[in-house]
C-alpha cells in the first residue's frame, strides 16, 4: 500500500489502469472522463459521464473507489461533473488508436461539437473501416452493442464493425 500521500500524477497513473466496462480496451483516462484529481486530506476524482443515462457511470465510480482503496487511499471522493458535458473530442489520440486496433471505428476529432452545434448528423458521414481503412462502408443500424455505437459493414473487406458515435 501507499506509505505516504500519493501525488496527483500518481493517482492519474493509477486511474489510467481502470478499464471502461463497456469498452475494456479503453481506460477511463483514454476516454477522457477523468476531469480532475485533487489530493489533500482525501483524494477527490472528478468524473464526467459520457452521457447522463450511461449505465456504466456507477460501475466506473465504484471501480475508481475500489482501485484507489487497494492502493492504500482510505478517503476517496467522487465528484460527478455534468458541465461541460463530455464529448467524444475528449477521447485521447491513444484511445482512438486503441479503438481502431480493437475493431471499433473511432469518432473524428471535432465532429462531436460540430454535430451538436450545427445540427449535422454525424452518423451520415463516411466512416472508415477500422480493419482495412476503406470508406466504402454502409450503416447497418444506428445502434450497436451499446447506445454510443452504431453498426456498420465494410463493402471492401465485407467485415462488420462498430463506430463510436460522435457526441
Amino acid at each position: 500500500m501507499v506509505a505516504e500521500s500519493p501525488n496527483r500524477q500518481q493517482v492519474i497513473d493509477w486511474l489510467a489502469q481502470v478499464p471502461d466496462p463497456e469498452i475494456p480496451v479503453l481506460s477511463i483516462t483514454d476516454l477522457g472522463i477523468v476531469r480532475d484529481v485533487a489530493v489533500d486530506e482525501a483524494v477527490t476524482v472528478s468524473l464526467a459521464p459520457t452521457y447522463s443515462g450511461c449505465p456504466a457511470t456507477e460501475a466506473i465510480e465504484t471501480t475508481v473507489v475500489e482501485t484507489l482503496k487497494r492502493r492504500g487511499i482510505d478517503e476517496v471522493k467522487i465528484r460527478r461533473v455534468l458541465a461541460p458535458p463530455w464529448t467524444t473530442d475528449w477521447i485521447s489520440d491513444e484511445g482512438r488508436d486503441k479503438l481502431r486496433t480493437y475493431g471499433i471505428a473511432p469518432p473524428e476529432k471535432g465532429a462531436g461539437k460540430a454535430a451538436l452545434l450545427h445540427g449535422e448528423r454525424s452518423i451520415a458521414r463516411s466512416i472508415a473501416c477500422p480493419r482495412c481503412g476503406s470508406i466504402d462502408t454502409t450503416l447497418v443500424s444506428e445502434f450497436g452493442s451499446t447506445a454510443c455505437k452504431a453498426s456498420y459493414r465494410c463493402e471492401a473487406c465485407r467485415e462488420p464493425f462498430e463506430y463510436f458515435k460522435c457526441i
